[in-house]
Parts: C-alpha cells; structure tokens; sequence
C-alpha cells in the first residue's frame, strides 16, 4: 500500500523560512517524480514544483529563487525549502508521486506566513 505523508508546515512571520517533507512509502523497486502543489483558501491550487525521478526540478515563477527541492538518499524522500517567505505563500501544501509513478497524493501540511 502507498502512502505519501507530508509534513514540517507552520505558521511563520514574513521573511522567515520553512522546510516540508514529503516521504513516500510504499514505492520500493523505482524512484518517483515528485510534484509539490499548493492550494490556497480560497480552492485555487497551484504548481509550485516538479523533480524528475533523475533529481532535475522545475520551479513556478512564483517560487523560483526562493523555494529548493532537494532529494534524500532514501529513495521517495524530498525535501522542500522554503525561504523569503510571503504571505501570498500561505496554503495547504501537498507532494504527488509523478511518472514513472501513478499520481499518490498526501492530506498536506499547512504553511501560514503573516505579515
């Protein structure tokens, strides 16, 4: 059975920083893509990230210069870093497994940024 959990979200002031995780378990004989979406109060999702099973990650405009995926050594682990961090950036946060993988999805981890 897979399971995708994310966590590390928090409530930060403007500026500050974060790091999400995202483990998949589950998934053994291959590595995944992972994508990180973000969906906002108001049910609108965005993209935020995609990292190809051969680590090579692709940013939304939003995000690049502030956010960094990197890959742990265990296999299905990412980690996504969030610095400079706006308020705009407050929303549930969620990875999915990508190609070669089916599309498993967490429940999210919460990002709050105030002001």
């Amino acid at each position: 059975q897979v399971q995708v959990a994310e966590s590390g979200g928090g409530s930060v002031q403007a500026g500050g920083s974060l790091r999400l995780s995202c483990i998949v378990r589950g998934i053994t004989s291959v590595t995944c893509g992972i994508e990180w979406y973000r969906q906002f109060s108001g049910k609108q999702r965005d993209w935020v990230s995609t990292t190809t099973p051969e680590g090579y990650t692709t940013y939304a405009d939003s995000v690049k210069g502030r956010f960094t995926v990197s890959k742990d050594k265990s296999p299905n682990t990412v980690y996504l870093q969030m610095n400079s961090l706006k308020p705009e950036d407050t929303a549930m946060y969620f990875c999915k497994t990508s190609t070669p993988c089916w599309g498993y999805r967490g429940s999210g981890t919460q990002v709050t940024v105030s002001s």
